[in-house]
């Protein structure tokens, strides 16, 4: 090891391990979050989205999720939203946590409708305003829930961190 310099195997090593998941955030045509209700998880009310595989970018992951969580295919064009950073929970989850939000867009009544569930994941789609998510959702999430919409109504990206 000349100068500190380490190769990078050993050197991945050395830094930070983290996850990441990447998710879908959808509206109606009022405006009101569509969420997905988990079967088992400690987000209860969730976008639809996941844990990127090996090889797969972010937005991959969220179009991927999408469509098996749903049926949904949706082809509209990557827009990042907001990213969250998790910071390590100790054997709950032991690592950092790196999330990527991307607009969905705007789904119809029929749209949500039809919305076929993958009932080991989920078992309900939920539409409401962004106020009447706040009693239904953890903190951690109902905070980062009105942080996108409210990136997306301003059209900028968000950042959040959870310690």
């Amino acid at each position: 090891m000349a100068n500190g310099w380490l190769p990078p195997a050993e050197y991945v090593r050395t830094i930070a391990r983290a996850t990441s998941y990447a998710c879908l955030y959808f509206t109606d045509v009022a405006g009101r979050p569509v969420q997905l209700r988990a079967v088992h998880a400690y987000e209860e009310w969730q976008c639809p989205g996941g844990n990127m595989d090996p090889g797969e970018t972010p937005w991959q992951c969220a179009v991927r999720e999408c469509l098996e969580e749903t049926g949904i295919v949706f082809d509209g064009p990557p827009r990042l939203l907001g990213s969250h950073f998790i910071g390590h929970q100790g054997e709950a989850w032991p690592a950092n946590h790196i999330g990527f939000v991307f607009d969905g867009g705007t789904l119809t009544d029929g749209q949500i409708a039809g919305i076929v569930l993958d009932p080991t994941e989920h078992r309900e789609v939920g539409v409401r305003s962004v106020e009447a998510w706040e009693g239904l959702m953890t903190p951690v999430n109902f905070r980062r829930l009105k942080a996108i919409d409210a990136a997306r109504r301003e059209g900028r990206v968000a950042y959040m961190e959870t310690p």
